[in-house]
């Protein structure tokens, strides 16, 4: 029984995640949560690293306790172990060889009793000889005894009590027992004659500098390092004192203190970011539900929000880390980077200005925060910079303008950053133009990056920025040449329906611009078959006196799918394609369905409906329903004989009325507020158009 309920609980929540695309942007939120939580999470370190010679221009107080190195003590008590390690001697290597020479013409002479041995162990044991007294070492006791407190390898070192460069000394009887000690399968006879032979000379020794050198280094390594200690509050560096090196590893010391404060590891750390992340997400989703319904429910546009958001959150961070880990102390160029103006530039044109104005004031308060800059500083000039970006972004239709728009953002952030100088009564300084040469170069980065990325939003979440929009306004795209030479009567109703469709959506707050070069494509399905369509009919000859009224009916709804197809084949973009499809709705093909039931004699009961009908589907955006009733009354328009604004009026009434009461505009959150505004709009803005010239007389011969 309790497997059944939690099977029912189970299918129950995923029933919910499938209901209005839950899942998706449940799985699309919770990637910009994940994404945010590392950003907050993992947070460089900036302190202030001073050049060593220069002048403090400020005082440096230590933020927290911390050990540093001090270099200049662990140097001295490496000098200080280094100072015990004594001199160390190696033989003259051309006296050993000498004795080697000395030895074979000994046998040479019969001065070397060779009996029970021959040539080669000798050769071999003198090989023996030659490579131990090249290797052996000689220095005093106190050297050695040191050497072995840090666990140096002594075993080829000999000790002497008094030793000095160039004497000859006698070897002791030790090194000639390490030598039968290495004995490898030599003949033990043939090792007493060489070493008999050797041992009879004196040997000079000669200071070996190469390993007197590495020993003292392998000492000094070994030197543990010395660390002081520092109280936070401390005073590092005085204003006005010069930079030493002392100075440069506090700060150094300082900075590594921080960060192991922030216990990156630290499960607790990490689940004080996600946290921290997850309330900016919910409190976000919570805005976008309550005011931005239908933002909230379109996956393919939180998607696009997400996207955006998380390349501004890697942009942001890629650039701390190389500002702060630059070995060109970029930092101090760069102290108020701009990022915010990225966010806002693309939210305006992919999405909207109240979300773009939302966002970037969240988004400043995050780096503020986050990252290693001057938080107060950074927020004022990132949502100064955002709010301008916003302003200037709003009737954007050019790419080009973006970089217009990057422009009088700098310009804004010019009176900001020489007030951040006033604050220290400074107007001019060498910072003052670095910042401003700084912001210039982040804004004109942000212009480029932002032309560059906006074709790759717009192509993969198939979203229709003004900016595209401008680009297919251009009576040279092959689809209006082509309606305009194959179908100019269609061509022309396009034209005035888009105007008609831009001013009604004017009239609501709709996108205008959408209307009016949307409806310049609506009808592009008429090109397979122009002569069908009344308005290309010239000469007075009806095509359709031929065709029965099923017939006829098929030829007008294929010129619905036929347009989407061709939209598609030439990469109209996919809101084009919506409105292809659903600027007639289901309504019905009125004028073939009555001829329909005439020919059946009036009996409309004979008469199967549906095949009168277009297909839809309905409208469901409010630029697709506007763009309906204008196509609409456009072609109504031109049946009456008197044109004025009452019979417009009444004709615009009855139309709207019919398709209400029909449910075209069922799936689409048009209010009938609104509707009375379009309708308004549109008897104006027809009436205009239609408006009755004087009639001029003949003139006479």
């Amino acid at each position: 029984m309790a497997e059944e309920i939690r099977e029912r609980k189970s299918l129950k929540f995923f029933r919910y995640l499938r209901e209005q695309d839950r899942g998706k942007r449940f799985a699309i939120g919770f990637a910009l949560l994940i994404t945010l939580t590392v950003f907050l999470h993992f947070r460089e370190v900036r302190v202030e690293m001073l050049d060593p010679g220069s002048l403090a221009e400020r005082y440096v107080v230590a933020q927290v306790d911390f050990n540093y190195p001090d270099r200049q003590a662990t140097s001295i008590l490496r000098q200080q172990a280094m100072a015990e390690i004594g001199p160390i001697y190696k033989l003259f290597t051309k006296e050993i060889n000498q004795r080697r020479i000395d030895f074979d013409q000994a046998i040479a002479d019969g001065k070397v009793s060779t009996k029970g041995v021959n040539a080669q162990d000798l050769f071999n044991a003198g090989d023996l000889v030659d490579t131990v007294l090249g290797e052996v070492l000689f220095t005093t006791p106190a050297t050695k005894n040191k050497m072995q407190e840090v666990g140096i390898d002594t075993s080829r070192l000999e000790v002497l009590t008094a030793l000095q460069e160039d004497e000859s000394i006698s070897l002791s009887p030790n090194i000639w027992q390490k030598i039968r000690e290495k004995n490898e399968g030599l003949n033990p006879h043939a090792l007493d004659t060489v070493i008999q032979f050797y041992a009879q000379f004196g040997y000079s020794l000669k200071e070996d500098i190469t390993e007197e050198q590495s020993v003292r280094d392998l000492i000094a390594s070994q030197v543990p390092e010395k660390r002081q200690r520092v109280k936070a509050g401390s005073s590092i560096v005085e204003q006005g004192e010069r930079v030493t090196s002392r100075h440069v590893n506090m700060m150094q010391g300082m900075k590594d203190a921080l960060s192991e404060k922030q216990s990156l590891l630290h499960p607790m750390t990490i689940l004080g970011n996600f946290v921290f992340a997850l309330i900016i997400v919910v409190l976000g989703a919570f805005y976008f539900n309550i005011y931005k319904k239908s933002f909230y429910r379109s996956t393919r546009q939180i998607g696009l929000y997400c996207s955006i958001l998380i390349v501004t959150l890697v942009l942001a961070k890629l650039t701390e880390y190389t500002l702060l880990h630059s070995s060109s102390h970029l930092i101090e160029l760069a102290r108020y980077p701009l990022f915010t103006p990225f966010l806002a530039i693309l939210l305006c044109i992919l999405l909207d200005q109240e979300i773009a104005l939302f966002s970037a004031l969240f988004f400043s308060a995050i780096i503020a925060i986050s990252l290693s800059f001057d938080s107060n500083r950074v927020l004022t000039l990132n949502f100064i910079a955002a709010i301008v970006a916003i302003l200037s972004t709003r009737n954007l239709r050019r790419r080009k303008e973006v970089f217009i728009v990057c422009v009088k953002v700098w310009l804004a952030t010019l009176p900001i950053l020489i007030g951040f100088n006033l604050i220290f009564n400074v107007f001019w300084s060498l910072s003052t133009l670095t910042d401003i040469i700084s912001s210039l170069v982040f804004l004109g980065s942000t212009a480029i990056l932002v032309a560059g990325i906006l074709p790759i939003f717009e192509s993969v979440f198939h979203t229709t920025t003004d900016i595209t929009l401008m680009e297919y306004m251009d009576p040279n795209n092959q689809l209006l040449r082509r309606l305009s030479i194959e179908a100019p009567g269609t061509y022309q109703h396009s034209l005035v329906v888009g105007s008609l469709a831009e001013a009604a959506a004017q009239a609501i707050g709709a996108n205008g611009l959408f209307c009016r070069v949307a409806t310049l494509y609506h009808d592009i399905g008429k090109l397979n078959n122009p002569h069908y369509f009344t308005e290309n009919q010239m000469g007075g000859f009806n095509i359709h006196q031929l065709l029965t009224p099923q017939e006829s009916t098929q030829v007008i709804i294929s010129h619905v799918p036929d347009g989407a197809a061709l939209g598609r084949k030439h990469g109209l973009p996919e809101s084009f394609i919506d409105v292809i499809d659903q600027h007639h709705g289901t309504t019905l093909v009125y004028y073939f369905y009555c001829k329909q039931i005439e020919q059946m004699g009036g009996d409309a009961d004979n008469v199967d409906e549906m095949q009168f009908r277009y297909p839809g589907p309905k409208p469901c955006s409010k630029e697709t329903a506007i763009i309906m009733i204008a196509d609409t009354i456009e072609a109504a328009s031109r049946s009456l004989e008197d044109v004025n604004e009452e019979k417009l009026m009444e004709m615009t009434n009855r139309l709207v009325s019919d398709k209400a009461e029909e449910g075209q505009f069922d799936n689409c959150d048009i209010t009938f507020k609104e509707l009375g505004q379009v309708k308004m709009a549109l008897v104006k803005t027809l009436g205009v158009a239609r408006h009755i010239r004087i009639k001029y007389p003949e003139k006479g011969k």
